[in-house]
């Protein structure tokens, strides 16, 4: 083993904001970092994302190939008729897709992620 994975780092036209809303969203909180800070970090549960300014960032345009996701965080949830509504309200966006155990959503900025949960 060289390392261990420290952070995901995730660009952001504006980095506190995006910080504010994955905090929200995963129970966790913005440990390092202010409005208009270029660095901003969000830890708790044992984890810890952080967000970098990028003011000219080209946001995904999910399912569009020619603005392909990047990447994605798959977040699992108990209940999905719960989590859905709650992600919404925090400024998520549903996007085409999904199947029997997930749900695609895009932050605000447009980074794409799924809510996924047991379909039993």
């Amino acid at each position: 083993m060289i390392g261990q994975l420290h952070s995901v780092v995730i660009d952001a036209p504006d980095a506190y904001a995006l910080a504010t809303f994955y905090a929200d969203l995963l129970g966790m909180e913005v440990s390092k970092g202010s409005p208009g800070d270029d660095w901003v970090v969000v830890t708790g549960q044992g984890y810890r994302l952080a967000f970098q300014q990028a003011p000219d960032l080209r946001p995904p345009d999910w399912p569009d190939r020619e603005r392909p996701q990047q990447f994605h965080l798959d977040v699992r949830v108990a209940d999905i008729g719960e989590a859905e509504p709650k992600a919404l309200a925090l400024g998520a966006r549903k996007l085409p897709g999904g199947g029997g155990d997930f749900r695609v959503y895009a932050d605000p900025v447009g980074h794409p992620f799924c809510l996924v949960w047991d379909a039993a």
